[in-house]
């Protein structure tokens, strides 16, 4: 593999300032998995000199991606790529497209998948009468082999036929839609909070770590409410990222 330094293009005449340049170009570098976890870069020192920059600037753009969570410092090692965070824009998509569009290799262990009786704040969600059966989906996803997200859906029951087979191979919202299901709108909401004993263990992370959630109810073309979903994401590999217009 070529040395980082020459991966790596700085343009002084541009606004941008060294560090930044230098900083995006490794992310990109990691985020196309160019440089793979666990790969060491050189020595702060090395890497200046090798571009021409100044140690406080790369040291600059080192200490950005280590704040990011794309690099990290170990005594006696060096500094090495750890996972990339899979950052996914908030728009009405599911996480099994989003990460197949970039590559990331989904996998899905289907947890389980039955009929039961809508618990209170889903029947809410569906505008279903309480105690209505609805149909509903747990699944552990995966991205580049690691564990993501428990997923927790419910879809009134009768919707459309749905086996583990078919949640293993594709995405629900990519289901839904070969099924004739237009989905066009949705309501949701973004959190935090710590992993419960059986997450932790599912997502490989220790008891109370920092789990993202998101809460979302999905409605079809017609405006009838068709799915809602509870997933909690490992915050230390997954991010949500938002574009905010003014007005």
């Amino acid at each position: 593999m070529n040395p980082v330094s020459e991966l790596i293009r700085v343009d002084r005449s541009s606004p941008v300032p060294l560090y930044f340049q230098v900083a995006q170009r490794l992310e990109e570098l990691i985020e196309s998995g160019q440089l793979v976890p666990g790969t060491r870069l050189e020595n702060e020192v090395s890497l200046a000199d090798q571009l021409g920059l100044s140690r406080p600037t790369m040291r600059q753009a080192i200490q950005y991606l280590v704040d990011k969570g794309l690099l990290v410092r170990k005594r006696g090692v060096g500094t090495q790529v750890v996972h990339a965070k899979v950052r996914r824009t908030v728009e009405l998509t599911s996480l099994y497209d989003d990460l197949d569009r970039t590559h990331q290799q989904p996998r899905t262990d289907v947890l389980s998948l039955a009929e039961t009786t809508a618990p209170d704040e889903v029947a809410v969600a569906l505008v279903l009468p309480t105690g209505a059966p609805v149909l509903a989906i747990e699944r552990l996803r995966y991205a580049q082999g690691e564990p993501l997200a428990v997923m927790r859906n419910f879809l009134p029951s009768g919707l459309f036929p749905l086996t583990i087979e078919d949640l293993r191979a594709r995405g629900l919202y990519q289901l839904m839609r070969a099924a004739g299901i237009n989905l066009r709108l949705a309501d949701q909401t973004i959190g935090a909070r710590r992993a419960t004993a059986a997450e932790a263990k599912a997502l490989g992370e220790v008891r109370g770590a920092p789990l993202l959630t998101m809460a979302r109810t999905a409605y079809d073309d017609a405006g009838r409410a068709v799915e809602y979903g509870q997933h909690a994401y490992r915050a230390s590999h997954y991010s949500f990222e938002l574009t905010l217009v003014a007005r």
